[in-house]
């Protein structure tokens, strides 16, 4: 159901400008764009693109409604009449973009409340890839005062020690990046620790 309502958010401005389009010259290249983006964020929606989720849903919103403006004004300047229905539908078309607008801004800032306690767990998609002769033998999430991270325990199949684990998996130093461009302003840490006989892989927030 999720990926059905995902869908149908991208391909939303691609089937408005094709309801208000008057012109081959410029519809076809501005629903080619706006097909172009709705197939990029289905890709963020499952995954096949790295990119966080929520700031790509905002971008689009924001962007897709400019370029239908831009494409619709570029229509205007060849001086021909819109046909009959169409202020209608550019009005039904305002309104509609509009309220997908709306609904993403007020989404997109209770999701930034929401991180903003700190009280999530990164994905599993941030602990690191493991390479030949390392196995992952659990994983979880832990949480404490400095908030909760993900976990995974891993072992070397080829009598690996915890430090040599630790530096085929490149984890001798913490290292953390920006988890989003907007409206996520955490780091995602990713490291390892050797305790209690294992060695664990471990993503958190950095604030």
């Amino acid at each position: 159901m999720l990926t059905v309502l995902g869908i149908l958010f991208a391909v939303v401005p691609a089937v408005v400008w094709v309801a208000i389009a008057r012109t081959r010259s410029v519809g076809f290249p501005v629903g080619g764009v706006l097909l172009a983006g709705a197939g990029l964020l289905v890709g963020v929606q499952r995954g096949w693109i790295d990119a966080p989720g929520p700031d790509a849903h905002l971008v689009f919103t924001v962007l897709a409604p400019l370029l239908i403006a831009c494409g619709a004004g570029l229509e205007g300047r060849n001086g021909s009449a819109p046909p009959p229905g169409w202020i209608s539908r550019r009005n039904g078309a305002i309104g509609f973009l509009g309220a997908q607008f709306a609904l993403t801004l007020v989404a997109g800032l209770l999701y930034a409340l929401l991180i903003s306690e700190g009280s999530d767990a990164p994905s599993a998609k941030n602990l690191p890839a493991l390479p030949p002769g390392i196995t992952k033998t659990g994983e979880g999430t832990s949480c404490g005062s400095g908030g909760c991270w993900r976990t995974a325990t891993v072992i070397g199949e080829d009598g690996l020690s915890h430090a040599e684990i630790i530096r085929v998996l490149g984890l001798q130093q913490e290292k953390c990046r920006p988890s989003g461009w907007l409206l996520d302003w955490r780091d995602v840490c990713v490291g390892a620790r050797a305790d209690a006989g294992n060695v664990t892989v471990y993503a958190g927030w950095g604030y």
